[in-house]
């Protein structure tokens, strides 16, 4: 074979692992976030890593569609692709080995109601019911050797938030920024003396006013910056190109967009629409 006939060949992929977890206990922790915790024989497929932003994506059929985990994702792609299962991507807010279970924190939108089909499912989950999901990804933890810390996000950052502010040595020092719209929703947060937690309450827009208005010294500061996607791309102009800190020393992108279901954003993120980075 020819290095021209070689380069033609497409090579199959190789399916993605599905692990397949049962749901074992799940409790409000406010009036819009529902906490799931899934466990059984599924957690040992997941590839644990060590991140506090480590990330699955929830395999969830449609209701009525008579399907049940594991998923066939190639043969429903070829013979009944209006019956794929949709993603939705949820950042796992403990790990614990012990027992073999992972906490997932899911919104509920809307006062409360449970609207879309990953909401749906949280609010109608119950113990046995079992769920599929690929991952685990990741790519941010708090650096050590940092000499400050920066956490800017929402309501669907604050898991990562959470997870990271409990990672931190007691030495750690910075601040997180959380935007929530409603102020029940605050949740007490474990975290370091030295790091400032504020809750910013009401229009997303006052986070990017909050985050102007800090006195901000690139040197050694390590930024983790996720949010809606209009507002994330205000939020890097204001990081890189007004406060002129390294694109190195930040963790950032959207994590969702107003109004765009989560298939619809991930196939943005590959046109100009999506692209965060200037």
């Amino acid at each position: 074979m020819s290095h021209t006939q070689s380069e033609t060949v497409r090579r199959p992929r190789s399916p993605r692992p599905q692990a397949v977890l049962e749901v074992v206990g799940k409790r409000r922790l406010s009036p819009r976030l529902l906490r799931v915790t899934l466990g059984g024989e599924g957690y040992e497929v997941l590839r644990r890593n060590e991140h506090t932003d480590a990330y699955v994506k929830l395999l969830l059929p449609a209701p009525g569609s008579g399907l049940t985990p594991p998923f066939d994702m190639d043969r429903l792609r070829e013979e009944s692709p209006d019956l794929l299962p949709s993603r939705r991507t949820y950042t796992v807010r403990r790990w614990d080995d012990e027992r073999g279970c992972i906490d997932l924190d899911v919104v509920l939108h809307a006062d409360g109601d449970a609207t879309g089909i990953a909401a749906r499912w949280a609010d109608q989950a119950q113990p046995g019911d079992r769920v599929a999901m690929n991952g685990a990804g990741g790519a941010y933890s708090p650096d050590p050797t940092a000499r400050e810390h920066l956490l800017i996000g929402d309501h669907a950052a604050l898991p990562a938030i959470a997870a990271a502010l409990e990672s931190m040595d007691e030495q750690a020092r910075g601040r997180a920024l959380i935007h929530l719209e409603h102020d029940e929703d605050r949740l007490r947060l474990d975290h370091p003396a030295g790091i400032e937690v504020t809750w910013v309450i009401g229009e997303r827009e006052e986070l990017l006013e909050r985050v102007r208005s800090l006195p901000l010294d690139p040197d050694g500061l390590q930024v983790f910056c996720h949010a809606e996607r209009g507002l994330t791309k205000q939020l890097r102009r204001a990081l890189v190109t007004e406060a002129q800190i390294p694109r190195e020393q930040i963790s950032i992108s959207a994590y969702w967009a107003l109004g765009r279901i989560e298939d619809q954003f991930q196939a943005e993120k590959k046109e100009p629409v999506g692209q965060i980075d200037e």
